[in-house]
């Protein structure tokens, strides 16, 4: 009978409990820590991204290869812009003497907080080669903001 035994694959995992003993020392806290941080079993990504900010709009650039458009989940909300993308594969193959299936899930999800000052109907995305291109357009503010001085009474 074989056993399948469940491994963490963080970066300290390895390290930690062999060096330092931090079961013994620290109690399974700080493991539960690293895990919360590093835990590979989850196969979730946070993508590189660029944010540019000109006077007229912000653009954010997503690093999110191997997605379809259709993968997609953007909202802006109370100032936070959530893209968040999963895409599940299977395939699976039959000839004469085997059979072979395989599966993956992908998932991405990043969060970025910006001013209020944006116009969350006309935020524009477009998917390309791999890159997620999202402009979103900021709210006009008045240029010529008069000052007027207030005497007291």
């Amino acid at each position: 009978m074989t056993t399948l035994i469940k491994r963490r694959n963080g970066p300290f995992s390895s390290i930690l409990p062999e060096v330092f003993n931090t079961e013994r020392l620290f109690g399974p806290s700080l493991m539960d820590l690293e895990r919360t941080f590093w835990d590979t079993e989850k196969n979730f990504d946070v993508p590189s991204a660029n944010v540019r900010e000109t006077p007229k709009e912000f653009m954010v650039d997503v690093s999110a290869p191997g997605f379809d458009k259709k993968d997609f989940k953007i909202e802006f909300s109370e100032g936070m812009l959530t893209i968040h993308a999963e895409k599940e594969e299977k395939t699976e193959e039959t000839k004469k003497d085997y059979m072979h299936k395989e599966f993956s899930y992908s998932s991405i999800r990043r969060t970025f907080s910006l001013p209020e000052n944006i116009k969350e109907d006309k935020i524009e995305a477009k998917y390309t080669n791999g890159i997620l291109h999202l402009v979103l357009p900021k709210k006009e503010e008045g240029r010529n903001k008069i000052t007027k001085e207030i005497k007291i009474g």
